[in-house]
């Protein structure tokens, strides 16, 4: 392919450059499975942490319910990711033996869920990439720094078991990962994946 012309409007390069970021970033955030660690959508999965009170048997546990008003419900109705998550949460515990009860349980449950639009500057590390549109044409100066800055959704989710006797809480699982459009659109089926991985090893994190 012929070299750019010397004389070249430098404003159209501004432009060609910028239609490229439109048109490629958003592909590659989309097929880059290792650097999208989407709630239930890539095969890694969002990273899970678990916690519980080292002085509490959680085989001591028999029953639960979800704590009214859930921290996910607005304050005039149970919302839909409320209705989500208890349906695979009520899924799993009863999966490990635990029996859903309206009065008196020995646990109750609440969650808590935030996805936060974020910015990341990453490094290419060999000029490709985000600019490697110039590969083709030209090279950079020694030492130029080959980093792009790539937006993305984070999204938290923590299941806490808490002691409805003594009000306290005993066992929580929480899960971070990036966010991706197919899951915002469509939040169910990321939603129950997550949840299955959190109580994967009860009462322990999940295995690797």
């Amino acid at each position: 392919m012929s070299s750019p012309s010397p004389g070249a409007v430098p404003g159209r390069h501004r432009a060609a450059t910028l239609l490229f970021a439109a048109w490629a970033l958003p592909l590659l955030r989309a097929v880059n499975c290792g650097w999208l660690l989407a709630l239930g959508a890539c095969a890694t999965g969002p990273e899970i942490r678990v916690d519980m009170d080292p002085r509490v048997n959680m085989q001591s546990y028999k029953t639960f319910a979800f704590l009214r008003p859930l921290a996910t419900d607005s304050q005039q109705y149970t919302t839909l990711a409320s209705t989500r998550l208890m349906q695979s949460t009520r899924a799993q515990l009863e999966r490990l033996g635990f029996s859903y009860a309206e009065t008196e349980p020995d646990l109750w449950v609440n969650f808590f869920l935030k996805v936060v639009d974020k910015q990341q500057v990453r490094s290419s590390g060999t000029g490709t990439g985000y600019y490697g549109y110039r590969s083709r044409y030209y090279g950079t100066w020694s030492g130029y720094p080959n980093v792009e800055t790539v937006e993305y959704r984070e999204g938290t989710l923590s299941v806490d078991l808490v002691d409805a006797k003594k009000k306290q809480l005993v066992w929580q699982g929480v899960a971070e990962g990036e966010v991706s459009d197919e899951s915002m659109k469509n939040p169910g089926p990321a939603l129950d994946s997550v949840v299955t991985r959190i109580f994967s090893n009860f009462p322990n994190a999940p295995q690797r």
